[in-house]
């Protein structure tokens, strides 16, 4: 006999970059001006493409192939850095988030995230957002042998929550997480962000403009 479903989910798991706070904006952002500084373009789709993995794009190479020369390159990641907390600060949640995890905390609803980005970088940011204690652990880049698109990050909060993926939601801003979600037998949500907006996200369960247009009830409505 099949499994009925939940009334609602039994989790929900959250990446954290471009879905809770929007990180990669600025990333991109201090690269693309580095570029138009030289009298390049670095196109948003150079980028997008390893968003949700634990990849990273070598734009100096590309930076250097387009000058035909070659840069410092210290010196132009310290530019990057620099730059990029300039546009990240002060980090803000992006719409919803922080309603949709007060309803799914009244609802005993489990809460996890699970980012491809190291913990070093994760948990900090969650504490000066005031969230680290919302959610009951984070999985990170550090606990699992590969990164999104592999399934593991999801299975593993799952496991630590305690609960069947197939119960359980995923919210995504990438096609590299969306893949994941769904290799773990979870249902997935993507909610685009300026930059994912250009990635194909057809393969989620649902696709929104917004967190905001996300209630535990649409969610319940997936299984």
């Amino acid at each position: 006999m099949a499994a009925v479903p939940p009334t609602l989910p039994v989790a929900l798991v959250f990446d954290f970059d471009g879905l809770i706070v929007d990180t990669e904006w600025p990333e991109y952002r201090a690269i693309a001006d580095i570029f138009d500084e030289h009298g390049l373009m670095f196109p948003p789709q150079r980028w997008v493409q390893v968003i949700g993995s634990s990849w990273d794009v070598d734009w100096v190479s590309q930076l250097e192939a387009g000058l035909g020369r070659r840069v410092d390159r210290e010196a132009m990641q310290a530019q990057r850095r620099d730059r990029a907390r300039g546009w990240r600060d002060p980090l803000v949640l992006l719409p919803g988030v922080a309603a949709l995890i007060e309803a799914a905390t009244t609802a005993g609803i489990g809460l996890a995230v699970a980012s491809s980005s190291p913990r070093s970088w994760v948990e900090p940011h969650l504490e000066n957002l005031g969230l680290m204690s919302r959610f009951a652990f984070t999985r990170c880049r550090d606990d699992v042998a590969e990164a999104k698109p592999s399934p593991d990050l999801y299975l593993a909060a799952c496991a630590g929550l305690g609960v069947d993926p197939a119960w359980a939601v995923a919210l995504e801003d990438s096609g590299h997480g969306v893949t994941a979600a769904n290799a773990a037998g979870m249902v997935s949500v993507a909610v685009p962000n300026r930059l994912t907006r250009y990635l194909d996200l057809s393969h989620a369960d649902l696709v929104v403009d917004t967190m905001v247009d996300v209630d535990l009830e649409r969610l319940a409505g997936l299984f």
